[in-house]
């Protein structure tokens, strides 16, 4: 927790005041009595009656001091978003069986168990990217149109992060133009949107998956770079490990490597996270963890307003129970 103006905590001190008069009350009329007052004596209170407004008061102060220094926290909030777009890498890597049935296979079934658990209320994209990148499926609330996109996925040769990075990222914005052959992907870059912070587009997200190192197109940290300039989160999945597979193709046998320094950077550079996954049961487990990240966000909210209603609540219940009690308010 956090205080805008935490010099003003030194107030709460003052706090206990309203328990400390209601004890120097208490003794007074006990000497009162000692002395033999000639009025009739009152009937006996319970202590922890005569007690209790006092202690509610104490706390309605102390809340209202509290709220003064105007508190704040980090919470977790229902915050779903309103597209999320999956890019997937569908290079000739993801045919590797270290993971099983094979990489493509697990990488299906973790996706399509991730877009059944989505909100209704959220559309969701299909990118695949290989040598080139192409959207497979535009954001739709039909999730049998995108479990069906996702069972059309054939593998293709070479992996180009950059071009499916962008290629979703017009997904969520059709307005954005592309050269994904230009040294500046950025079709008009004189005329490109102004940018905004990054991760401050709440209302969308790109998972992206990838297995090997990319050779062709963009340069993904550019295309990151691009993503947070529009306020685009990107939680990257690396799909095996750094020391790779061997893939024999044709003959010929090579060696595939996770570029997992790559996915964190992207992740990184967009505020989003990275998460490794080098078995099936990892994979389908970052696909959990993901639903909490789009599902919730953290946001810094100031605590003042609760604070000050919950005193404003114990100061009507202390006034309350005095006025029932004694006959008096205080």
């Amino acid at each position: 927790m956090e205080f805008g103006w935490p010099a003003l905590l030194w107030l709460l001190v003052l706090a206990p005041a309203p328990v400390l008069a209601n004890v120097v009350a208490a003794r007074r009329r006990r000497r009162a009595a000692a002395a033999g007052a000639t009025q009739a004596p009152a009937p006996p209170v319970r202590a922890w009656r005569r007690a209790m407004p006092a202690l509610l008061l104490s706390l309605a102060l102390a809340a209202l001091l509290v709220a003064a220094a105007r508190p704040s926290a980090q919470l977790s909030l229902p915050a779903p978003h309103e597209v999320v777009v999956l890019a997937i890498d569908i290079s000739g890597s993801m045919r590797a069986a270290d993971i099983a049935p094979d990489r493509i296979g697990a990488a299906r079934a973790a996706a399509r168990e991730f877009v059944l658990r989505q909100p209704a209320t959220t559309r969701i994209g299909l990118v695949a990217f290989a040598a080139s990148a192409s959207l497979v499926q535009t954001p739709t609330h039909d999730r049998d149109a995108v479990l069906a996109a996702l069972d059309r996925l054939q593998l293709q040769q070479a992996t180009a992060v950059g071009s499916g990075l962008l290629v979703a990222l017009k997904a969520i914005d059709p307005a954005l133009r592309f050269d994904l052959r230009a040294e500046d992907p950025r079709a008009d870059p004189e005329n490109w949107p102004a940018p905004i912070p990054p991760g401050s587009n709440r209302s969308a997200a790109i998972v992206l998956l990838s297995d090997g190192e990319s050779g062709a197109g963009p340069e993904p940290e550019l295309a990151a770079r691009i993503a947070a300039q529009r306020g685009v989160r990107v939680y990257t999945v690396g799909l095996g490990t750094a020391k790779g597979a061997v893939l024999a193709v044709e003959g010929w046998s090579m060696r595939v490597r996770l570029d997992e320094a790559g996915l964190r950077r992207i992740a990184e550079l967009t505020l989003g996270e990275y998460f490794p996954a080098a078995s099936a049961a990892e994979l389908t487990r970052v696909y959990r963890a993901l639903d909490l990240k789009l599902g919730f966000e953290r946001r810094r909210v100031e605590l003042s307003g609760a604070l000050s209603a919950a005193a404003a609540l114990l100061l009507a219940l202390s006034a309350g129970l005095s006025l029932a009690w004694f006959k008096r308010v205080f």
